[in-house]
């Protein structure tokens, strides 16, 4: 780390401590294996994303060129009392060629306790990667390079996380599925939850264009899903307006994800503001009943209910 980050304070170290490795100094491009490729790597279970989606969870790599965002949304477990404001971009190379020694580094202690067969697969053998880990990954400037050269492996699938304020960019990349975070139904809402870094409306409106190309990436063979972080007391009533989004919006499918008391949140939220499972799944229904979605799934360690546009 450079002397330049430590005596800034800034968040690295911290972070460090969280389990992210990263790539370079002056670079917040990282990798953290996440709790439940840990637990699929011991012979445990796996995420949500195996029994939706079907990928590996001990061969998913989390990761994140960038952890600059432009939102401070109130659910998000990320500290924002220091913010990466500037950092030097690695290129896409970089990136990936440094991947296999980052997960390495951050599967290390599990290696006693994981068949040599499953870790071989985990650390040599990664064929799933989620820009997922923290930050908005449209602000990385290379990204469609990068999903490409993630790609030109055929068996890996790349999924990407997105809160949908940079269609220009969501227009430009070819991940095998595409999240656009939805956790509001118009503009006030979005700026009380969200907290945007510029102007809110603008951002909102940037939003909506986002959703307007998910038809489109459809077409070009991008899987698409809307995300919804429901917090009880803030976003929790508005089944109608969401609905009215989805309609329009027509991802394949839609997440609705409970929020969870974790990380800094707890510093804006309260452990009252977490909906329970039975919360979750009356909001769904109601949901995929206004818009024409079946239930497809859910999965309660995660608490998501995952919906499925009718065919």
């Amino acid at each position: 780390m450079s002397r330049k980050r430590q005596a800034s304070a800034s968040p690295e170290t911290s972070l460090h401590r969280q389990g992210y490795n990263f790539i370079a100094e002056d670079s917040s491009a990282a990798v953290k294996p996440c709790l439940w490729c840990k637990r699929s790597l011991r012979g445990g279970e796996s995420c949500y994303k195996h029994q939706f989606y079907g990928i590996e969870s001990w061969k998913c790599v989390q990761m994140t060129p960038t952890l600059r965002c432009n939102q401070r949304c109130l659910f998000c477990w990320r500290s924002m009392e220091h913010e990466i404001v500037s950092e030097t971009e690695l290129s896409p190379e970089e990136i990936v060629s440094a991947l296999p020694k980052m997960q390495r580094k951050g599967l290390s202690g599990d290696k006693p306790h994981t068949d040599p067969e499953r870790w071989e697969e985990a650390v040599d053998h990664p064929n799933q990667y989620a820009l997922s880990l923290s930050g908005e990954p449209t602000l990385y400037a290379k990204l469609p390079e990068l999903i490409s050269l993630l790609r030109e492996n055929e068996e890996n699938s790349v999924f990407v996380v997105s809160n949908g304020t940079n269609p220009s960019m969501i227009e430009r990349i070819r991940p095998t599925q595409i999240y656009i975070s939805v956790d509001a139904v118009d503009e006030s809402s979005y700026e009380k939850i969200c907290r945007p870094v510029g102007d809110a409306g603008i951002m909102w409106a940037n939003i909506n264009k986002s959703l307007s190309l998910l038809r489109k990436k459809e077409e070009e063979g991008v899987r698409t899903a809307i995300r919804i972080t429901l917090v009880k007391g803030y976003n929790d009533y508005d089944e109608a307006g969401f609905a009215v989004i989805i309609k329009e919006a027509q991802p394949l499918f839609v997440e609705i994800k409970g929020y969870m008391y974790l990380g800094y949140s707890r510093m804006r939220l309260a452990e009252t503001n977490v909906p329970d499972m039975e919360t979750i799944r009356s909001f769904a229904a109601r949901v995929a009943q206004l818009c024409n979605y079946d239930i497809m799934d859910e999965n309660v360690p995660s608490r998501v209910v995952c919906l499925k546009r009718k065919t």
